[in-house]
């Protein structure tokens, strides 16, 4: 009866999941409710203009970011999720699913914790004026900085145990799964500040590509996937960060 229910939930979540980031990925390609502005200057020429800053643009920026997480950072915590579903049913739980939403619930406060913060470095972007109105840095100095750093940090100690952490999830769950109400939550917590850790860096390379441009998300989208979920992920993590540096090094020297 038990490994039924347990099935029966695991399709549920499944599908869950997959209409969730379906919808985020449906909520991207339509703008994010993001309407640019465009001023004629004559001679043909249309320049693109970003909405001035209010409380219900800030809103919205924010409601962008949280959603593009979600629709980058679910594929690869589907694993984790499951497990979680999983381990939920061999500790005899009776209800799975509630417990599992506590746990993607946790994981993605953290996240959204991630895009308040990237909401606000937007705003000082954008008043320093080094933002274009496609959301992509207008600085080489900044974009060249930030690849460079991105690149470093593959390489960093913190980022591989992270990612090993997120590669793994099944050791951690069995060592820090707690009963009661928030222990689901707490442990979907725990992973999400293990995703943080893993790929905040390449979440800043959304300034560089732009936040409007979907290939440059769904690249990043596939290489969060890719580290994560393929037995390559750590050798791809590495030299991802080489070739970051890379660039980073060319776009400055080409100042």
């Amino acid at each position: 009866m038990w490994q039924a229910l347990l099935q029966r939930d695991r399709v549920v979540v499944t599908v869950g999941l997959l209409a969730v980031i379906l919808l985020a990925w449906g909520w991207l390609l339509l703008g994010a409710g993001i309407n640019v502005q465009q001023m004629d200057m004559g001679g043909g020429q249309i320049m693109l203009m970003a909405p001035d800053w209010t409380v219900s643009y800030a809103v919205l920026i924010f409601l962008m970011w949280a959603i593009m997480m979600m629709a980058m950072m679910l594929p690869s915590a589907a694993p984790a999720i499951l497990l979680a579903t999983a381990l939920m049913g061999q500790r005899g739980g009776k209800r799975l699913l509630g417990p599992t939403g506590l746990f993607v619930l946790g994981y993605l406060a953290i996240w959204f914790g991630f895009s308040l913060v990237a909401t606000a470095l937007q705003w000082c972007l954008d008043r320093a004026g080094l933002l274009s109105a496609g959301m992509a840095s207008s600085s080489a100095t900044l974009a060249g900085i930030l690849l460079i750093s991105a690149g470093i940090y593959q390489w960093t100690p913190l980022k591989q145990a992270c990612l090993v952490e997120c590669r793994s999830p099944f050791e951690y769950l069995l060592k820090y799964w707690r009963q009661g109400a928030f222990g689901p939550m707490l442990a979907g917590v725990r992973h999400g500040l293990f995703c943080l850790g893993c790929c905040w860096l390449l979440m800043m390379m959304l300034f560089v590509g732009g936040l409007m441009n979907l290939l440059w998300i769904a690249a990043l989208a596939l290489l969060v996937l890719i580290e994560k979920l393929l037995p390559t992920g750590a050798r791809v993590s590495r030299w991802t960060g080489l070739a970051l540096m890379v660039w980073g090094a060319i776009v400055l020297l080409r100042l």
